[in-house]
């Protein structure tokens, strides 16, 4: 379980980030973070790993202290919080493969890193992770040639391959088209339900959200406004969070496409043959 208690962040000009946000995240559940740019859905993320310092409060992962850590301890934590980024956060000119194993940095080392010195139990769980996700036809290509999508699911294996225990995701359709953004929510989703996995998702499109996730948390100023399953989640209060729209438009929008893209297939259904092949 996560659990947040009363956790703020200020920064140094004065600015109030989150204003004593408590939550409690049960094992195994995916949680979308909406809100308007600035209401503190990317700084909630960063001060549960500690990317970013909270002012005060604490956050707990299954009884462990996060905000208590320091150093080595802080480090060994961090194994357990994988985090896919918006701007996916790869090694331009290394290969899909490279890039996924920088996965285990936390655990085989820096050097063994560098050198690419890894178990074969983690290379053979590597290519397991790839097929999952797609990949397993571009193995050995750099990532500055693959598409948004494909760097995308990189991103995700790379976390899977960390084994956490909790995964935080920030804007991962944010620079993808609608199809490939469907996609790649359907499969955080799925992996998710997979591997028993906690997330928090910060993500901008609410219908979206309400497709693929159950429970969405709705910040405005840093503050939570909005915690509940996502059919609860009505027109009056998505205009509390964000203003004035035409939500029945939007969601009905977001229910076409997605049930569209259901219709069209999984992106990621992979071939047990070629798997077969590459072992």
């Amino acid at each position: 379980m996560l659990k947040l208690e009363n956790l703020s962040k200020q920064y140094d000009k004065g600015d109030e980030a989150l204003k004593e946000i408590s939550l409690e995240v049960p094992a195994g559940q995916i949680v979308a973070l909406i809100g308007p740019s600035g209401a503190g859905k990317s700084t909630l993320i960063r001060c549960i790993n500690r990317l970013v310092e909270p002012t005060t409060g604490t956050v707990v992962l299954d009884e462990l202290n996060i905000t208590s850590l320091k150093g080595r301890a802080l480090r060994l934590a961090r194994r357990q919080m994988a985090m896919i980024f918006q701007e996916y956060a790869l090694i331009e000119r290394l290969t899909v493969m490279e890039n996924v194993l920088s996965g285990q940095l936390g655990y085989v080392g820096f050097l063994h890193s560098f050198f690419r010195r890894f178990p074969t139990e983690i290379v053979n769980e590597a290519y397991e992770i790839l097929g999952r996700v797609d990949l397993q036809e571009h193995l050995y290509k750099r990532a500055d040639e693959l598409s948004g999508g494909q760097r995308q699911r990189v991103g995700i294996a790379r976390a899977m391959l960390q084994r956490p225990r909790l995964l935080l995701v920030d804007e991962p359709t944010a620079s993808l088209d609608p199809r490939t953004s469907r996609q790649i929510m359907r499969l955080l989703s799925e992996i998710c339900q997979e591997r028993d996995l906690t997330a928090l998702v910060n993500i901008h499109d609410v219908a979206l959200a309400q497709v693929f996730v159950d429970r969405i948390i709705g910040l405005k100023n840093g503050e939570i406004v909005f915690d509940g399953k996502s059919d609860e989640l009505d027109d009056d209060t998505l205009t509390h969070i964000y203003g004035k729209e035409d939500w029945a438009t939007l969601r009905q929008t977001g229910a076409d496409d997605s049930a569209g893209s259901i219709r069209g297939g999984s992106i990621s259904e992979s071939s047990d043959e070629h798997m077969r092949g590459l072992s």
